[in-house]
């Protein structure tokens, strides 16, 4: 089992920038893909940036390439999520996601464990 903690979000205007933490229990941390997703109300979950485990490689949903970087620190078991220029699109509910097989897929569907949520507001 692999349990989740995202912490980070909150109200910022247009152009600011925020973090967001995902904080991993588990031993094996390392070798899952990790992936940010987010969700609006009445939405389908969507694909935001996903870091693969062993080669490190890292994908972005066009809508947020350039603006926003994923990075992992294996030794404190943490996915970050920097947005920076945040827009009102932006506004959702940020959920971190981990795939234990490693497959680095942008479905949420592939994903076996997730987290809370963490709502991110960007005013105009």
């Amino acid at each position: 089992q692999v349990q989740l903690v995202e912490s980070g979000g909150g109200l910022v205007q247009a152009g600011d920038s925020l973090r967001l933490s995902c904080a991993a229990s588990g031993r094996t941390f390392s070798r899952y893909a990790m992936g940010w997703f987010r969700q609006t109300p009445g939405k389908e979950r969507e694909f935001v940036a996903l870091r693969m485990c062993y080669t490190g490689s890292k994908y972005y949903a066009d809508s947020v390439k350039g603006r926003f970087t994923i990075s992992r620190d294996n030794a404190k078991n943490t996915v970050y999520l920097q947005m920076n220029s945040l827009k009102p699109e932006d506004t959702a509910v940020y959920y971190c996601a981990a795939d234990p097989k490693g497959r680095g897929s942008q479905w949420a569907d592939d994903y076996d464990y997730w987290g809370q949520g963490t709502q991110v507001t960007v005013s105009s």
